[in-house]
């Protein structure tokens, strides 16, 4: 089936209410679907993108309707400076209707982000630019096009980061590199974007295995993290309500969920 053009999909409530507005890229699934019902359940309508996964997406509104909040499906590609702004100018159509009810653009969530190894010998100069596109410039292009919305709200930004950002995985220079420069780009905002808007970030660990992945590699891996355990999407998900809803003193920080894993390396 053809992917969808960039748009997004909204049914109006028979009685509106006045909700802040929370965008979640990548909220297809895993930490990103954590975070939309989570947000939802706080009282958010969530503007729950995707670029892929329309069915997983479906399945995230669903969840975060049932959680008490609004969901508006948004499709674009991260990937292009065009997706970009097409899922800046959707969601700013959600926050001039909600600016109607009361409400306003309160969080923007960037968690979208490409996954994938390549020895250095092997990454190509368009992979490393599609990787640095989706993890760190897509945040930028966003967080500088919806500033006016989140100035307006005195919203929150928060970053999905990655504890690889500072401990490095072997083959995975591009990805590395990104999340290194968008722990760096979070702190920068901070302090740029202050008084009116506060820039967070989350590191987490090992909180959503590869569905693909041995049991003999997971138990590995969860050896090495001092609780002993994986953790879970939700685990992230609860920290960025707190962060949104219940740390209006808190900004520049980026803080891991990762079991003590990061002490480890």
């Amino acid at each position: 089936m053809d992917s969808p053009q960039p748009g997004l999909e909204s049914p109006r409530a028979a009685c509106p209410v006045a909700r802040p507005v929370a965008l979640v890229t990548g909220a297809g699934g895993r930490v990103g679907r954590a975070i939309a019902v989570e947000l939802a359940a706080a009282g958010a309508r969530v503007v729950v993108h995707y670029a892929r996964s329309e069915e997983g997406a479906r399945e995230t509104a669903r969840l975060a309707r049932a959680a008490g909040g609004e969901a508006v499906l948004a499709h674009a590609d991260l990937a292009t400076a065009a997706g970009c702004a097409a899922l800046a100018a959707l969601t700013a159509e959600v926050c001039a209707e909600a600016r109607a009810e009361g409400g306003g653009l309160s969080a923007l969530v960037h968690n979208a982000s490409r996954f994938a190894p390549a020895p250095l010998d092997a990454l190509t100069p368009e992979a490393w630019a599609e990787m640095l596109q989706v993890n760190l410039t897509a945040p930028y292009l966003l967080t500088r096009a919806l500033l006016p919305a989140l100035r307006a709200a005195r919203g929150l930004v928060l970053t999905l980061c990655d504890i690889s950002a500072e401990r490095p995985l072997r083959g995975y220079a591009h990805y590395t590199a990104s999340k290194a420069g968008l722990v760096g780009l979070t702190r920068a905002l901070a302090v740029e974007l202050a008084p009116d808007v506060r820039c967070l970030g989350v590191s987490p660990g090992q909180v959503a295995w590869p569905p693909d992945m041995p049991a003999e590699e997971r138990e590995r891996l969860a050896r090495r993290i001092p609780l002993g355990r994986g953790g879970a999407p939700e685990d992230v998900a609860r920290l960025a309500r707190f962060l949104w809803r219940e740390a209006p003193y808190m900004t520049g920080a980026v803080i891991p969920v990762d079991g003590g894993l990061s002490c480890r390396y």
